[in-house]
């Protein structure tokens, strides 16, 4: 290995730039030379070669090609610098049937801004994108929001909001390349059709996609245009609104609407309404004329302020206005005097919590999360959050979550720093990690799955939220996906690596739903360096065995053998039974598809048999299940029908309970020929429950077995039927290596349907994916197809595949 496929040190984006760099003096051309060789700009090709932006994969494919090195070493090492922070990815259609709507709630006193309100109106009339700025706490979110929910019935398909964070204070802001992968998974596009490349590639996904519908995209926060630039939309009907601080004058051709502070009309409506003072000769507004005047100078006319100011008013109607000027008069700037008046007027235990919300790195919480943050019951946190609510200082843009606004987060995590003591903040920030593994770990408890183990990273917290069942629990996943990735960074930087280790494990079942191999596959990664760490041999070799199934799903099926390898023999003398069935029970799947037939019939016993003696029910029915729909592959029906009906008799509560229907399947394929009807049965309630639990891969496959058994009952119409709406949901999932489990019987249902011609394409597409993803058993299946289609025009072709066909059959028994 030379030091171009070396690994070197570093982080991976300055190992990548090491390499390139390594390619640019192979090339013994300069930076303009090699740019122009590559088809790519000097300054793009500069940014590359320092490590100042990731290059996309094309770039280095053609960069390597020129001085004739093999790009795919590089593969690796690319994949884990241009996917920083996966994006939540696809959601079950059945969990989201309605379009997307994530604007938070409208404020009910909205106040003034008419003009403003007007040209945002009549700006989206002529233009697709509105940009609003103004100074923090102006209300430029406020505008926003209001102004997209007045016209939510004309963009009907999706209204969607991101915050970029581009003044939080304490994280950096969302960078494009994240943002759009959070916005494409709201969409509900497949993350595996989302280009793993950043930058324009990216952007262009997302244009592609808004240009096929009509939605409405809220943008805030913005730190300047280059940040907003690539979120915006292109072609078709789609607009969004902008906010920042700053005024995005690189935005070329959007109209700016910025807006200054409220009028003094404005101001006293607002603190009026806010306060719920009285109109009239007895209200405090008329009778204290000159205090009413200065408590909005103090205020300096922001909107942020006066409801601050307005909800200590409303909770002391024993204040005059004198008393609140007063007050106010004690802060150092317009916000300060009215935050940190509400804040002085906590109790204690208030004041505490509301500082330790400043170390929450998401957008949303609830009030589990506030709860163990502080080490508080319950309903002290639901107490405390609704007197914050009440107080401003927290705001429910949807019922159950909260947030805080970057001013109020940015004040309590100073006021945290300054109050508390550093170990009563890292108490808190253990607590914190904690409770969102066993939270996590309840949610996947909630989605059975696979079995799973409890959790052993940290304590407990005294409350968890309770799921009614899978759909509520995925509900809760997708609402806290960003803590939990925020989470899991904030345990790998300060070196919590049993949470490292445990946060990836627990959304297995959470990203099978959402079709997020990519995804799983990089937080795995972590997790083995995190378990390295540790030098625990058996959450090293649990870790290994999760990132094997990660790389089983991605279809990167040597990568998946070599790890399995490396977990067998970790676990070789821990005693951990359930353990060893797992992985017992994952080599026969990727054995069985590497067109081996003894190993994984073995191994399917081996998983049945430790399963069993680990006390795992559900497990032992895995395994059963899968061997069934093995014996049925090989001819063997009687056998796999005998099993599939031992997996059916089992007790089970759930109706999509994931072994029986394996063995529905396996039953129905089994008995196709024999008991037709019976057989449609079976597929049919398959196919319905998978649908109705919503995991895609599950309906495609179904939907691929319904065809085969339709075939083998003479039902050619309706077996192609099922076989192309189960490609069309892959690729909808844009994962081609789930399709090599397909294509070959799809070909064969073609040929018994007088379509040859496509059936030899899709014999001769599965011949080309075959063996570039390690299964030699259906390169055997594609060349026999192939051969048997050519008979009768090309008895020489048809020769040459039997000939190649047979050759792979002698390494597979060779092996």
């Amino acid at each position: 290995m030379d030091a171009y496929e070396s690994t070197g040190k570093g982080e991976p984006a300055e190992q990548l730039a090491a390499r390139l760099r390594l390619v640019h003096e192979l090339s013994g051309l300069g930076v303009r030379a090699l740019a122009r060789e590559a088809d790519l700009s000097s300054s793009s090709l500069s940014r590359y070669l320092s490590g100042q932006t990731v290059p996309p994969w094309p770039a280095v494919v053609a960069l390597c090609r020129i001085v004739k090195r093999d790009p795919r070493p590089l593969r690796p090492l690319w994949e884990r610098t241009s996917n920083p922070l996966p994006a939540p990815p696809k959601s079950s259609r059945q969990l989201q049937p309605r379009p997307r709507n994530d604007l938070p709630r409208d404020v009910a006193d909205f106040t003034g801004r008419d003009a403003e309100l007007a040209s945002v109106l009549h700006a989206l009339t002529t233009h697709r994108v509105v940009a609003l700025d103004g100074m923090a706490g102006v209300g430029k979110s406020t505008l926003a929001v209001h102004a997209a929910h007045r016209i939510t019935a004309d963009y009907p398909d999706a209204q969607l909001y991101v915050d970029l964070h581009g003044f939080t204070e304490g994280r950096e802001p969302l960078d494009a390349d994240s943002a759009l992968r959070m916005l494409l998974g709201a969409l509900e596009v497949p993350s595996e059709r989302v280009p793993c490349e950043g930058g324009e590639p990216l952007a262009a996904c997302w244009r592609s996609e808004l240009a096929r519908r009509k939605a409405l995209v809220v943008i805030d926060n913005a730190v300047d245009a280059d940040q907003v630039r690539p979120l915006l939309p292109g072609a078709g009907e789609s607009v969004a609104l902008v906010t920042s601080r700053n005024r995005l004058l690189g935005l070329d051709e959007v109209p700016p609407v910025s807006l200054d502070v409220l009028s003094p009309a404005e101001s006293a409506a607002l603190l009026a309404r806010a306060s719920g003072d009285p109109s009239g000769p007895e209200g405090r507004f008329a009778r204290e004329p000159d205090s009413v005047a200065k408590v909005l100078e103090l205020c300096g006319h922001l909107p942020l302020a006066l409801r601050l100011a307005a909800a200590r008013l409303r909770h002391r109607p024993g204040w005059t206005m004198g008393i609140l000027a007063e007050r106010l008069s004690q802060g150092s700037s317009e916000f300060d005097a009215a935050l940190a008046m509400s804040v002085r007027q906590l109790a204690h235990g208030h004041a505490r919590l509301f500082r330790l919300l400043g170390a929450l790195p998401g957008s949303t919480f609830d009030e589990y999360a506030a709860a163990a943050l502080a080490d508080v019951p319950l309903h002290t946190a639901q107490d405390v959050l609704e007197d914050l609510l009440d107080a401003h200082l927290v705001q429910q843009p949807t019922p159950g979550r909260y947030r805080l606004h970057d001013l109020v987060h940015q004040h309590a995590r100073r006021a945290g720093e300054e109050q508390d003591a550093p170990a009563d903040r890292q108490r808190a920030l253990g607590r914190m990690l904690d409770y969102y593994v066993h939270a996590v770990a309840a949610a996947d408890a909630a989605m059975p799955l696979v079995p799973s183990r409890p959790p052993t990273a940290g304590r407990a917290p005294a409350a968890l939220p309770r799921h009614s069942g899978k759909d509520d629990a995925f509900r809760w996943m997708t609402a806290e996906y960003e803590n939990l990735i925020a989470v899991f960074e904030i345990a790998s930087a300060i070196g919590a690596d049993a949470h490292v280790c445990e946060l990836p494990r627990f959304m297995r079942a959470y990203f099978a739903r959402r079709c997020g191999t990519t995804h799983l596959n990089f937080l795995f990664e972590r997790s083995l360096e995190a378990a390295g760490r540790l030098a625990d041999p058996l959450l090293l070799a649990l870790v290994h065995s999760d990132l094997g199934f990660a790389r089983y799903n991605a279809g990167r099926t040597e990568e998946a053998r070599a790890a399995y390898e490396e977990a067998d023999r970790l676990l070789a003398g821990t005693g951990d039974l359930a353990a060893e069935a797992e992985l017992a029970l994952r080599r026969a799947y990727l054995s069985w598809d590497q067109g081996r037939v003894d190993e994984p019939l073995d191994l399917f016993g081996v998983a049945r048999k430790l399963y069993e003696e680990a006390g795992s029910a559900t497990g032992a029915a895995h395994a059963v299940a899968a061997e069934a729909w093995a014996l049925v592959q090989l001819g063997r029906r009687e056998d796999a029908a005998r099993l599939a009906r031992e997996v059916l008799a089992l007790p089970h509560q759930e109706a999509a309970w994931p072994p029986a229907l394996t063995a529905r399947v396996a039953l129905a394929v089994a008995v196709a020929r024999d008991e037709p009807e019976t057989a449609a049965g079976h597929l049919d309630d398959a196919l319905a429950l998978a649908r109705a639990d919503g995991h895609v891969h599950n309906e495609a496959w179904f939907l691929n077995c319904r065809g085969v058994a339709l075939r083998q009952m003479g039902r050619h119409e309706e077996a192609l039927a099922s076989h192309r709406e189960a490609f069309a949901l892959l690729d909808e999932l844009f994962e081609a290596h789930w399709k090599i489990h397909y294509l070959n019987g799809y070909a064969e249902t073609c040929r018994l349907a007088g379509l040859p011609e496509e059936a030899l394409r899709l014999h001769r597409e599965a011949l080309e994916l075959a063996p570039a993803l390690g299964y030699r058993h259906e390169e055997v299946l594609a060349h026999e197809g192939i051969a048997a289609l050519l008979d009768a025009t090309d008895p020489d072709g048809a020769a040459r595949h039997r000939a190649a066909g047979e050759a792979v059959l002698r390494e597979l028994e060779a092996a």
